[in-house]
């Protein structure tokens, strides 16, 4: 028996024993395996199970998904970052209820044609709830793919990665294709890890896997380089007027497009610089209570902020006005401004 198939008999006998009890796994349902894979894109499996919850106890169905509002929707993803992820949900939740009566497509092409659906994500629907021989490839598996196998290819490339998957799709066993993409996300999550040493005593592919054999799985997967990240500077303006904070929606194309966010402006002004341009928003700046500094780390570009918490006497109208219980119930404040917002109550209430 060749490598890539004991690959795949092993992990089979393994996973029933070895899974971690998640809510996505408690059924087939593709509306449930879709919703969780997208919102594990880029975020801990521990984060996302309140999300998932939250978000399920709402919008419960696809056709609820399709219906929902826009300022909803993202106030019930707000924390889990990467927003067009949750307007493509919307995006094809109503694709399938116009295209497909409200029933999820049941083939590997058609789920791919969605909106924010790639091979990855229609890999792992299809075999987990359709049963089809369909490798859902992500970082964990091309992880502990190329250390068994002693892989050397650049799993950045592309053409590495449909090979990987083409192998990959010989040895799905049938009538088990959902546990064995399971088993593969399973083994490079908790026992082929991405940082620190992979634990190899607990491996089901130990006997067979040529890293381990050869001492060589720090050399594994191999990647390109990564570019180093654009830094910015900004200055964010925190501005009270009675009880009401001024927010604006950001340009609809760009980062954070179409989001929420407070008033902030290119490069870091210093107090009487900031103090200036909120009088020339009409706001009537009356006095600055705080400065406070956050970074936050984007893929590519990093934000240095200064934000500056100003009570003001005029609620201009350049600004939305919203309450704080407006702003924890309805208004989404992506995680690059939330961390302002969470200092704001000390401030001034």
């Amino acid at each position: 028996m060749d490598r890539h198939k004991k690959i795949a008999e092993y992990l089979v006998e393994w996973y029933p024993e070895h899974a971690r009890e998640l809510p996505w796994r408690k059924d087939k349902n593709p509306y449930h395996v879709w919703l969780s894979e997208i919102m594990l894109q880029q975020t801990r499996v521990e984060a996302v199970k309140a999300y998932y919850k939250r978000f399920l106890s709402e919008l419960p169905t696809i056709e609820a998904l399709a219906r929902v509002e826009e300022d909803r929707l993202l106030k019930l993803w707000e924390g889990l970052g990467y927003y067009n992820r949750a307007r493509n949900l919307k995006k094809a939740a109503v694709t399938v209820m116009d295209e497909y009566n409200g029933r999820f497509p049941d083939t590997y092409e058609e789920i791919l044609r969605l909106s924010g659906i790639g091979e990855y994500t229609a890999g792992a629907i299809s075999s987990i709830c359709y049963e089809l021989p369909t490798p859902a490839v992500d970082g964990n598996v091309l992880r502990v793919y190329t250390r068994v196998m002693e892989d050397g290819s650049n799993i950045d490339k592309q053409s590495t990665k449909s090979r990987i998957r083409r192998e990959l799709e010989t040895v799905y066993p049938k009538g088990q294709c959902g546990i064995f993409t399971q088993s593969l996300m399973e083994l490079g999550a908790m026992v082929c890890l991405p940082n620190g040493t992979p634990k190899c005593q607990k491996c089901p592919l130990a006997e067979i896997c040529l890293a381990r054999e050869h001492d060589t799985w720090q050399q594994f997967p191999v990647r390109e380089a990564k570019k180093s990240r654009k830094a910015e500077k900004k200055t964010v303006f925190m501005l009270l007027c009675g009880e009401r904070i001024a927010v604006r929606k950001r340009k609809e194309k760009g980062l954070l497009s179409g989001m929420w966010e407070f008033p902030n402006v290119p490069g870091e002004l210093q107090e009487q610089q900031a103090a200036d341009v909120a009088a020339e928003w009409d706001t009537a700046p009356e006095q600055l209570k705080m400065c406070s500094h956050y970074t936050h780390i984007f893929s590519h570009v990093e934000w240095r902020m200064t934000a500056y918490y100003m009570t003001c006497r005029q609620m201009s109208r350049k600004f939305h006005w919203v309450t704080m219980e407006e702003l924890e119930s309805s208004i989404a404040i992506p995680s690059a401004f939330r961390e302002f917002l969470e200092k704001a109550g000390e401030v001034w209430f």
